[in-house]
C-alpha cells in the first residue's frame, strides 16, 4: 500500500510537472524551459540531501548518472512533445512507452505479481490508451472532434516516453540503501547536459523566455515526482510502481482541460474512470 501511495504522488507530481513544462515551452524554445527547470530540479533535491540522507559509492553514482543522462533526454523531448500538442493525447502517448520498458524489466528480474495486481497492471495500461483518446471521439460538452497531433508529433512523444522508461529503470537499479546519492546524481548531469546545450545552441534559441514560476514549479515538481517515485520502487515492484507512475497524464489531461480548455471526449473521461479502477486493483495486488 505504502508503493501504491508513493506511486500516486509521483504521477501527480510528473502530471503537474509535465503541464507547467509543457506551457513553458510554448513561450519560448525548450531548451530555454529546462534550462531552468533542471538546476531548480537539482536545487531540490540539494535541500532534501541533508533530511534523507545520501551513501554515495560506484553503482550510487553510476546509476545515477545514466538517470540524469535519460531525465535530460526526457525534459527536452517531453517539454517539446507537449508545447507542440495537444497535451490531452501526446502525454498519454508518452506514457505507454514509459510504462512498457519497466514492466518488462521488472518481470525480466524475476519479480512475482498476484493475480489483482496483473489485472491492475493491464487495466492501467488499458486506461492510459484510453485517455489518449481516438481521433474521432467527440467533446461531451461541444460535440466537436479533439485536435489531432501530427506525425512529428507523435514520434516525439515515443521518443520522450522511451526516455522516461529508461530513466525509471536506471533510478531502480541504483542500490536501494544509497539514499538521495542517484537522483543527486542525476540531476546534477541532467543540469550540467542541458544547460551546456543552451550554450551552446544560444543563437538558435530565440529571444523569447519562458516564465520563471513556471519553469521553475515545472523543475521542483519534477524532483519531487523522482523522489516518490525511487521511494516507491524501494519498497514495491518496479513493474507495479512504473504503471501507476504512469498514470500522470491524467494530471496533466485534467490541467490541459481547465487551463487551456483542450477538449475531453467520453473516450477519454472513460479512460479516467479506468484509471481509478486500475489503482484500486494495483493496491490489493
Amino acid at each position: 500500500m505504502l508503493a501504491v501511495l508513493l506511486a500516486l504522488g509521483s504521477s501527480l507530481a510528473y502530471g503537474c510537472s509535465d503541464f507547467l513544462g509543457g506551457l513553458g515551452a510554448r513561450r519560448a524554445h525548450v531548451l530555454r524551459t529546462v534550462m531552468i527547470a533542471a538546476p531548480v530540479s537539482l536545487a531540490v533535491e540539494l535541500v532534501l540531501w541533508p533530511v534523507l540522507g545520501a551513501t554515495w559509492s560506484a553503482s550510487a553514482l553510476g546509476w545515477g548518472a545514466a538517470s540524469g543522462l535519460a531525465s535530460a533526454a526526457a525534459f527536452a523531448l517531453l517539454y517539446r512533445t507537449l508545447a507542440i500538442g495537444p497535451m490531452s493525447v501526446l502525454s498519454p502517448v508518452s506514457a505507454v512507452v514509459s510504462a512498457a520498458l519497466p514492466v518488462g524489466v521488472g518481470l525480466a528480474q524475476g519479480e512475482h505479481l498476484g493475480a489483482a495486481a496483473v489485472a491492475g497492471i493491464a487495466l492501467a495500461l488499458v486506461a492510459v490508451v484510453l485517455v489518449a483518446g481516438p481521433g474521432d471521439d467527440r467533446d461531451t460538452r461541444t460535440g466537436r472532434p479533439p485536435a489531432r497531433p501530427g506525425r512529428s508529433a507523435l514520434l516525439l512523444a515515443v521518443a520522450a516516453g522511451t526516455a522516461i522508461a529508461l530513466q525509471l529503470v536506471c533510478l531502480d537499479r541504483a542500490p536501494a540503501d544509497s539514499g538521495l546519492a542517484p537522483l543527486v546524481t542525476g540531476r546534477a548531469v541532467s543540469s550540467v547536459v542541458t544547460v551546456a546545450a543552451a550554450l551552446a545552441l544560444h543563437r538558435r534559441l530565440g529571444p523569447e523566455r519562458p516564465s520563471l514560476p513556471i519553469a521553475a514549479g515545472a523543475g521542483a515538481l519534477d524532483s519531487l515526482a523522482n523522489l516518490a517515485f525511487l521511494l516507491a520502487v524501494r519498497s514495491g515492484d518496479l513493474a507495479v510502481v512504473a504503471v501507476i507512475t504512469a498514470l500522470y497524464p491524467a494530471g496533466t489531461v485534467l490541467l490541459a482541460r481547465t487551463v487551456l480548455a483542450e477538449r475531453l471526449g467520453r473516450t477519454q473521461l472513460v479512460g479516467l474512470g479506468t484509471a481509478a479502477a486500475s489503482v484500486c486493483l494495483l493496491a490489493l495486488g
